[in-house]
């Protein structure tokens, strides 16, 4: 929350102040405007920005140009945001100030459109497949070792990201699972037309179902820590068939068809 302090009445002329209030769902910015005869509104600082797929506060605060960077965003719109930053979703409509704040509406809004389009293609390859999710580390690689796991080795690939982060289908397909998957917390399990299956595990929230077909990097859901985890993030495995212990090299697949890891 913004600092709150006290201004100084001037000596030399008598000013009446009143306080202009903007923002949406509930995050709002206090402005002091000076009304005096023949002075016009102090300007507002305050400009609404809409979260777009894909953006994180980091993100945001990057394009826009927002002075204090993605903690000043947080600050500000707390009671929107939640308790957890790294948890936004698209549609979220959040107050930012800084620079982007003097730009005109019409720019910004035109800005923000054109960034979320750069991010979609950014996702894409010419291949018909994609990355799962964006802005990851890679985590715990495919074939380690381990008494942890039932089969002695670790089936898929880790992407670590924070929780809330979208979660897209690496080419078009069909969902053969969605919902609860044991260890591995929300799962889907999307069948290729190359034969292939790809599951996606420890999600915090499904955006699909049994059934349903989805097209190459289209959100199916949002990453998280269910299921037998240490900590956020998804866990990616390509599998010969939709069941557990048909695994092969995730990574290796998907730099078959040109996905950038």
């Amino acid at each position: 929350m913004p600092a709150k302090g006290k201004h100084r009445r001037l000596k030399s002329h008598r000013v009446t102040r009143k306080l202009a209030v903007a923002g949406t769902g509930g995050a709002a910015l206090a402005l002091p405007l000076i009304g005096a005869a023949g002075a016009q509104a102090a300007p507002s600082h305050a400009q609404t920005y809409e979260v777009k797929p894909h953006d994180t506060l980091g993100k945001i605060a990057h394009d826009q140009h927002v002075k204090g960077g993605w903690k000043q965003i947080y600050r500000i719109n707390h009671k929107v945001i939640g308790d957890d930053p790294n948890l936004i979703h698209p549609g979220q409509k959040l107050t930012l100030s800084g620079k982007a704040a003097h730009a005109k509406a019409s720019h910004a809004k035109s800005s923000a459109k054109s960034s979320a389009k750069a991010s979609d293609a950014a996702a894409k390859t010419d291949s018909g497949y994609t990355k799962p999710v964006d802005g990851a580390t890679l985590g715990t690689s495919w074939g380690t070792a381990g008494s942890m796991w039932s089969s002695g080795h670790h089936t898929g690939q880790d992407f670590v990201v924070p929780t809330g982060t979208p979660v897209h289908a690496v080419a078009e397909g069909k969902v053969v699972t969605a919902g609860w998957g044991g260890a591995y917390g929300n799962q889907v399990v999307i069948q290729h037309s190359d034969g292939k299956y790809s599951q996606y595990g420890h999600m915090s929230s499904l955006k699909v179902s049994a059934g349903q077909n989805v097209t190459e990097g289209q959100e199916i859901g949002l990453s998280g820590a269910t299921g037998n985890v240490t900590g956020p993030h998804v866990h990616f495995e390509i599998r010969t068939t939709p069941d557990y212990g048909s695994d092969v090299d995730p990574v290796a697949y998907l730099r078959s068809h040109g996905v950038g890891l």
